[in-house]
């Protein structure tokens, strides 16, 4: 049976028995806590946790899931890997453990004829909590299992919990016996090897207090409302159904295995190593399609850094079997053909798919070669010390220069014996991040713990928004936080967090920043808002200060937001809109939008692309882009289904998390978006959009700049004026501007060589006056001075090799000049073969000179460079030279 179609069983049968089946949430974990999605129960989380209400009692999902704490084992076992899909079934309040016991056996065990998996009966092993003797029961009396085919087990692996105070319950396992060949016999209590686990069954029935690890903690008592929450792992499942040995010769990962293998010539099953290196391609390759699908793109910080970890990995491992040429995008298409029969937005995004993995395999492919010979180098002059561990100077070199993940220098360190100072590393990125103060992108989530938000949403419910019809409004304080504490009044100069229960504020989120304003109590108090955030979801947490007055819980209040500000910002994130539309009609659905700003005037777009956009380009989008302001088109919204939404053709953004109904912002019959922010009635309304240029942010992402309306009048205004200027200094029309400044650049380009001729040519001419003033010392002649200050290295160095050709090559000769450029001392020296043969080295008398002026310098025998950082040590520098002459000669 192909992993496809177990997956169509698994939502068909839940869905028959009345449950509402949840699409697969996005890798990108909607959570602050988590980079990634790691369990199929992550995007139900709020539900458990009564953050939120589930939006049925009965749901189905089969969730695509990304681990890597494990990630240097994989393909080393058959039983590591990064990505996998979990069924699961869950039921908030509706049937428990009885309801999952008996949906579980019956999918399992039902033919393949009935639309179950065909499961032997009397290969499932069972195993429950030790102390859950009603679960035991049910297996025993009411499925019929025998009691020898049920185990009891500890904490450890059979109760589960968050890992932090909330729901947890004991857990129940349904194993198979995969058969003696697998080991011995006596259950999954004595060999995980043969009786795998395939499905656990989750009793949440319980509220857990603080404490360590997965048993040391108290049980409070029972939950109000009992939960289920399975999970079936899709590709263990699928081991089993398809009569293969382990995951990797699974019909999703083999083929994979089979493209490697073609591509590399390398057999599977031939040899370790080789076999190592193919299960790591299958994995890695697999789950950065199924990323980059999500949206994530390789970087070198959270979970960019996890997918460009992983893709390099995988490339490299192609090269360790001999691939020679680019092989992602062969990869990567094996990949999409399957997967795309459960994902089918893998076929849709292809192209955008294909574009980023083909960006960052031509810059890894580019960095290895350089890379791995800075590695080489490291290697050996530590070996040669004696050493066994690589600096982290050198790790830290090889990431920041190189592109080498930290976790590839240690795979490729230990191939060749050594271990790498990680501290060391880590320490330097460290320092290099405080010296960037790359905070930046921290959660506004304000001071307080969560906990307090979540009180006040249970308590007052969430906040109603009134923002897209108002501007303000009356409301009432039903929450109120000073210094992340929750309290009944705040005084003035208080910093204060503020819930109302209706808000004309718009909440940052989808890339549009937070309104801004004031509101004021019926009591004469007033808040001037700087802030708005959701820390919960649908609790809008308005941040400011308490300007006058006092502000109590229940109090009676006005809110009124900054409207001039929320129209510019408006006006931004209409432009955002057309500016996305413009560069996909221009560059095709690559063109995907991968995160935004609007404020007040001007906005950022980032979206995919492997290269920079032409100005050409640019130019055409900007003026689509103005042709469409022109035209007067309205905008509206409308609240649909996902599923309608998605009919129309709007546009979603990658990692932004969408419910079963969804606001679509349309504009004319240019532009459809999925979109929660506010934007103007009319496209005429932007007046004015100016793209100020695009840049890279990262492997396959650029950015757009642009300001929208009075601040884009305002910049070509005083680019206008600018113009003018120009015009009346070279006394010419605007057209003819780029003419007749290229002319004067070109005019004083020639003028500038000429006067460099010039100078060279004064100062070669000093070469017959130096080489004739040399000096003897101890039998070599030697020949020292200065040059005029300004005098470039290069014209310094054809100097001193002048001065050196002009003296008899049987007389050992040392030549050394200086000059002083930008008030630093500069000095080249060079020695001819005869004084080199007396010991006399170019580079051990730079260095001494360099020294005597405070900085350094080398190069090879015959000729090298210096400088330092005292111009008026230049006479004891030359005496120093003259010293080391005498005592070498």
């Amino acid at each position: 049976m192909e992993s496809a179609e177990i997956r169509r069983r698994w939502l068909s049968f839940f869905e028959e028995r009345g449950h509402t089946v949840v699409p697969s949430a996005s890798l990108i974990a909607d959570d602050p806590t988590l980079l990634l999605v790691p369990a199929g129960m992550v995007p139900f989380k709020p539900y458990f946790l009564g953050e939120v209400k589930p939006p049925a009692p009965r749901v189905t999902s089969v969730q695509k899931c990304v681990r890597t704490p494990d990630i240097e084992e994989v393909g080393k076992t058959t039983r590591h890997g990064t990505f996998f899909q979990m069924c699961g079934n869950f039921s908030f309040g509706d049937y428990f453990k009885e309801g999952a016991i008996k949906l579980a056996w019956e999918l399992l065990t039902s033919s393949v004829a009935d639309g179950g998996y065909g499961l032997e009966p009397e290969k499932l092993w069972i195993t429950v909590y030790q102390e859950d003797d009603e679960a035991e029961q049910i297996w025993r009396d009411v499925i019929g299992v025998p009691a020898e085919r049920i185990q009891r087990l500890g904490m450890g692996p059979n109760f589960w919990s968050m890992g932090v105070p909330g729901p947890c319950g004991p857990c129940s396992e349904i194993n198979y016996d995969r058969g003696p060949e697998f080991g011995e016999e006596g259950g999954p209590a004595v060999n995980d090897e043969r009786y795998v686990e395939i499905w656990n069954l989750v009793f949440m029935q319980y509220e857990r207090g603080a404490g360590e690890g997965k048993e040391d903690f108290p049980i409070l008592g029972d939950l109000p409302s009992k939960n289920i929450d399975t999970g079936l792992g899709l590709e263990r499942l699928a081991m089993i159904l398809q009569g293969v040995q382990n995951m990797y010769e699974t019909d999703t990962l083999r083929v994979v295995m089979d493209k490697a293998t073609e591509l590399t010539g390398v057999r599977y099953g031939a040899d370790h190593g080789s076999d190592v290196s193919l299960r790591v391609v299958a994995d890695h390759i697999r789950t950065s399609t199924m990323l980059i699908g999500d949206g994530v793109t390789p970087g070198n910080e959270g979970r960019g850094y996890v997918l460009r970890r992983i893709m390099r990995r995988a490339i490299r491992n192609m090269r360790l079997m001999g691939a020679t040429g680019p092989v992602v995008k062969d990869l990567v298409d094996v990949v999409i053909d399957t997967m795309g029969l459960q994902y089918p937005e893998l076929i849709t995004d292809r192209k955008r798919i294909e574009t980023v993995a083909l960006a960052e395999e031509a810059a890894f492919l580019k960095a290895l070669k350089g890379g791995t010979n800075i590695l080489d180098t490291a290697v050996t002059e530590t070996k040669a010390k004696g050493g066994t561990v690589l600096p982290g100077d050198k790790a830290f070199l090889l990431h920041d220069t190189w592109g080498f993940p930290i976790d590839l220098t240690l795979e490729m360190a230990a191939e060749q014996g050594l271990s790498v100072d990680e501290d060391g590393f880590r320490r330097l990125m460290k320092e290099q991040r405080d010296r960037a103060k790359a905070d930046a992108k921290a959660k506004k989530t304000g001071h307080a713990n969560l906990s307090a938000y979540r009180e006040i949403a249970d308590s007052s419910g969430n906040t109603e928004f009134t923002g897209y019809t108002s501007t303000e409004g009356e409301s009432t304080v039903v929450g109120l936080l000073v210094d992340g504490v929750s309290s009944p009044a705040a005084s003035e100069g208080d910093e204060v967090e503020v819930v109302l229960d209706r808000t004309p504020f718009y909440a940052e989120g989808g890339g549009q920043l937070a309104d801004q304003g004031r509101i004021k109590l019926h009591s004469g108090a007033v808040i001037q808002v700087r802030d708005v955030q959701q820390p919960v979801p649908g609790v809008s947490v308005h941040k400011g200060v308490v300007q006058v007055g006092e502000v109590t819980v229940g109090a009676s209040a006005y809110a009124v937001i900054d409207v001039r500000r929320r129209r510019a910002i408006a006006r931004a994130h209409s432009a955002t809109h057309l500016t996305h539309q413009a560069l996909r009609d221009a560059l095709g659905p690559t063109a995907a939008q991968a995160g935004s700003e609007n404020s007040p005037g001007r906005f950022r777009f980032d979206f995919g692309s492997p290269n920079a956009v032409p100005g050409t380009v640019l130019t055409d989008v900007e003026q689509k882009i103005n042709e469409v302001l022109a035209r007067e088109l309205d905008v509206h919204a409308e609240v649909m289904s996902i599923d309608e939404a998605k009919k129309q053709g709007a546009i979603a953004e990658f990692g932004e998390k969408y419910g079963e109904r969804v606001r679509v912002v349309t504009i004319g019959d240019f532009s459809k978006e999925l979109c929660g922010g506010t934007h103007v009635h009319n496209t005429a309304q932007l007046g004015l959009v100016k793209l100020l240029g695009e840049s890279s942010i990262g492997s396959g992402v650029r950015r757009v700049e642009a300001l929208v309306g009075v601040d884009a009048y305002n910049f070509l205004a005083k680019e206008h004026t600018v113009v003018a200027q120009l015009q009346e200094l070279v006394k010419g029309r605007s057209e003819e501007l780029p003419e007749k400044i290229a002319a004067m650049l070109g005019k004083l380009k020639d003028a500038e060589k000429e006067i460099e001729k010039f100078r060279a040519e004064k100062v070669l001419g000093a070469a017959a006056g130096l080489a004739q003033g040399a000096k003897d010392v101890r039998g070599v002649a030697l020949v020292t001075g200065t040059v005029p200050d300004g005098t470039s290295a290069d014209d310094l160095r054809k100097l001193v090799l002048d001065v050196r050709g002009r003296i008899p090559g049987d007389r050992p000769a040392v030549v050394a000049v200086f000059t002083t450029a930008n008030g630093r001392p500069l000095t080249v020296i060079a020695t001819n073969e005869a004084a080199r043969e007396r010991g006399l080295k170019a580079g051990d008398l730079v260095r001494t000179a360099a020294k005597t002026l405070g900085g350094g310098g080398g190069g090879k025998p015959d000729v090298a460079q210096g400088g330092g950082q005292n111009p008026d040590a230049i006479g004891d520098a030359v005496a120093a030279v003259e010293r080391l002459v005498a005592e070498t000669a």
